[in-house]
């Protein structure tokens, strides 16, 4: 694997764990509602922060399976093209559903680490 895919995969993995710190333990802070575009009120909802904190999770653990995938596993491209394909979908899903730029946003730097896979 490139050292530019390394890189890559590993950028992805540190937005997936800015996200998870975001989610669990940054729920109503200014931030969060700006990158979420939120208002405080809907971020101080009960129910919203369990969805939150419980979506940090998962988005945490991406980011140890990219991590473990570049890193440790014998099986490094193909378990890193799968975390790669999965968050780009993920990302696809939703600009559809919700807004656009998601696929830039969340799935931009997925998109170059899984191009630098398959071509460098």
């Amino acid at each position: 694997m490139s050292v530019i895919t390394i890189t890559l995969g590993t950028l992805v993995a540190l937005e997936f764990f800015y996200i998870t710190f975001l989610e669990t333990f940054k729920t109503t802070s200014s931030t969060t509602g700006r990158v979420f575009n939120m208002s405080q009120e809907e971020l101080k909802n009960k129910n919203v922060q369990v969805l939150f904190k419980n979506q940090g999770v998962y988005n945490g653990l991406i980011g140890v399976g990219m991590l473990y995938a570049l890193f440790v596993s014998s099986a490094s491209i193909e378990l890193t093209a799968f975390l790669l394909a999965y968050v780009i979908l993920v990302a696809l899903y939703g600009s559809l559903t919700s807004n656009k730029l998601i696929i830039v946003k969340q799935g931009g730097l997925a998109i170059l680490a899984l191009l630098s896979l398959i071509f460098l």
